[in-house]
């Protein structure tokens, strides 16, 4: 599938206090889609929904979340709790104009988009969660599920100063590639995919930003929800995830007046990736009924 160019040129957005870089693409008239990558991703985890998406006549603004990229890095860890996360997305919508749009989230963009549509339920008029539970439910269910606290130990190790960030940035950021390798089907990240990654974690203060999402979880993560969704929510789940078990996506539709969810058995954590072509159909039939 022909991907979006990785050096795009992009937009700058004044947003909650912060600037970040997006890339836009579509009518200027179209209904507003905003898509939100992952860890450790930057814009360019979209590459193979863009072009589909804009060219349904959608506008379609695809940021790089704050911490990353080439968007603004803010110190500290307090700077990147959910609340301000979720002000982030509404505050990209009121920059282009929009009084609601649809979000799509993967990962922790996912997370991200559960979360403004639970605060900002009148800004939002349709979800899509790809492998990320809404974050109300997730403490809850690891302690049911022990097995799904085994899966997310390595977060304790994100929570740790200074060696996340050494262990990362050596060898070329050896280990965050390979861990993209690992936990992928053969072939989802090529060499060059690789290489796009690294130089966005290269940037200066970048790896610590990013880790910065992780290290504020203890401060912000809610308890319980504010409420059930009203909007339509579609939740597709790579069931071959290694970091996720579907039942987070189980719990997360309880949350959800008119949610469903959309298992692919062949699919990882990286499905947006690896099941393309089936997640643009999925996202354009959802997002126009």
């Amino acid at each position: 599938m022909q991907a979006v160019d990785s050096q795009a040129p992009g937009i700058r957005l004044q947003v909650n206090g912060i600037t970040l870089h997006c890339l836009e693409a579509g009518p200027k008239d179209g209904p507003l889609v905003i898509l939100l990558h992952g860890f450790p991703e930057f814009w360019w985890a979209w590459r193979y929904q863009i072009e589909p998406l804009s060219g349904a006549g959608y506008r379609v603004l695809v940021p790089d979340q704050r911490g990353y990229n080439l968007s603004d890095k803010p110190e500290g860890r307090g700077a990147y709790g959910l609340d301000t996360l979720a002000r982030d997305v509404v505050g990209l919508s009121d920059a282009l104009g929009y009084g609601a749009c649809s979000l799509v989230g993967h990962d922790w963009g996912g997370l991200v988009a559960w979360w403004a549509a639970t605060r900002h339920p009148d800004r939002f008029e349709r979800l899509v969660a790809i492998n990320a539970p809404h974050p109300a439910i997730t403490g809850a269910y690891m302690r049911r599920h022990p097995s799904q606290m085994l899966k997310s130990s390595y977060i304790g190790f994100f929570q740790l100063p200074y060696l996340p960030e050494v262990l990362f940035s050596a060898g070329d950021y050896r280990t965050l590639k390979r861990a993209l390798q690992s936990t992928s089907r053969t072939g989802t990240f090529s060499e060059r995919d690789l290489a796009e990654y690294a130089k966005a974690w290269s940037r200066p203060g970048a790896l610590t930003s990013m880790l910065n999402w992780y290290r504020a979880l203890p401060l912000t993560l809610p308890s319980r929800s504010s409420g059930t969704l009203g909007m339509p929510v579609l939740a597709i789940w790579g069931m071959r995830d290694r970091f996720l078990e579907f039942g987070l996506c189980e719990q997360s539709l309880t949350l959800c007046a008119r949610g469903r969810a959309m298992p692919l058995r062949q699919a990882t954590h990286w499905v947006h990736l690896e099941e393309a072509e089936t997640v643009n159909r999925a996202l354009l039939d959802f997002l126009k009924t």
